[in-house]
């Protein structure tokens, strides 16, 4: 099956975009390669893990590569690579290479927790790697071990010298506002922010099953988050450092980055939404919090060429939903990582 073209520009034919039924571009694809993950954050899993997808379930290189050519070939000009943690897979330096060579792939990202980051960083700017978002909830040692259930600050913050280091950028801090755990922290990562050039965005907590019983009483929203800030200092509305992320950006006069804030509950951005999602075991997911998704490893598998790969694309784009429609309180059992927010 050939791939779907419109009108010949310059000599060449050109992919139709990829459009929703609500005249969104999808652009974005967001890609798990693994759901495990050497973190046990409290809000995220249980300290003993997740009943973990079967090794032989999980997509390989090969697999990936053939769906991203695909995606490429109807208008999918950016990927990011996701877990649970991206790192822990091996190899991780060859598939950004692999992806890095398709044509019309144009920007290529990781969400990482950063424990591994420092050994990386480097290898996969050279393999095409183009920047970095890095999980951190605390400055403070002892309370990272708290949160994470297991210690690594310092590797962290190792990990975002080497990513600078490398030439990685925009390099954003992800940080997720728990009331009453690290919302005291707010202006020390404000100051992060300050100092370097870094862009620091605060996440509303979301309701996942670990989480349900603390989500109400440790929720913060996005409003309260900039007034604290706000109330420190002069902040004014900046623009972005760019990338597919929701994030809205703040900055005192003089700051080398700026903070942000990421509301998926106060304020949801899925009117803006350009982005699908590729799980570990090959569900194309078309909301982080719906159930619409569509069987893309069984296909490949069976051989699938690029022209039947691009038509479940375009399937997707039928039952993309227009939002999602999680309210605060309510829990979710489809994100399995934070890691999925954010862009």
């Amino acid at each position: 099956m050939a791939l779907e073209t419109i009108d010949l520009i310059g000599g060449f034919a050109q992919p139709k975009p990829l459009t929703d039924a609500f005249r969104r571009p999808i652009s974005y694809l967001r890609i798990s390669v693994t759901d495990r993950c050497n973190l046990r954050c409290t809000y995220c899993m249980p300290e003993a893990g997740l009943p973990w997808i079967p090794n032989s379930d999980v997509l390989s290189f090969d697999e990936i590569e053939r769906i991203v050519r695909a995606a490429a070939g109807v208008g999918v000009r950016s990927i990011r690579l996701t877990g649970g943690e991206p790192l822990v897979r091996p190899g991780l330096v060859d598939l950004v290479r692999r992806l890095h060579a398709i044509e019309g792939i144009e920007d290529i990202a990781l969400s990482t927790n950063g424990l591994l980051l420092a050994g990386l960083a480097a290898p996969l700017a050279e393999a095409g790697l183009r920047r970095v978002n890095v999980s951190l909830d605390t400055l403070q040692p002892e309370r990272f071990a708290a949160i994470a259930r297991r210690p690594g600050l310092e590797r962290v913050l190792a990990g975002i010298d080497a990513a600078v280091a490398a030439g990685l950028a925009p390099i954003k801090i992800n940080c997720v506002v728990m009331q009453g755990v690290n919302d005291d922290e707010l202006l020390d990562f404000a100051a992060l922010a300050r100092a370097r050039p870094v862009f620091v965005r605060f996440i509303e907590m979301m309701p996942v099953i670990e989480n349900a019983a603390d989500q109400r009483g440790q929720y913060l929203s996005s409003e309260a988050i900039l007034a604290r800030l706000r109330a420190a200092g002069s902040l004014e509305p900046v623009a972005g450092p760019g990338g597919n992320g929701p994030a809205r950006y703040f900055a005192e006069p003089g700051a080398c980055g700026a903070v942000g804030v990421i509301s998926p509950l106060s304020h949801d951005y899925c009117e803006t939404c350009n982005r699908v999602r590729l799980s570990a075991d090959g569900r194309l997911r078309l909301c982080l919090f719906g159930d619409q998704e569509i069987d893309l490893r069984t296909p490949v598998r069976a051989g699938a060429d690029a022209g039947a790969l691009a038509a479940l694309f375009r399937a997707g784009m039928l039952i993309k939903p227009e939002r999602h429609h999680l309210e605060l309180g309510e829990v979710s059992s489809r994100m399995r990582a934070f890691s999925e927010i954010g862009g």
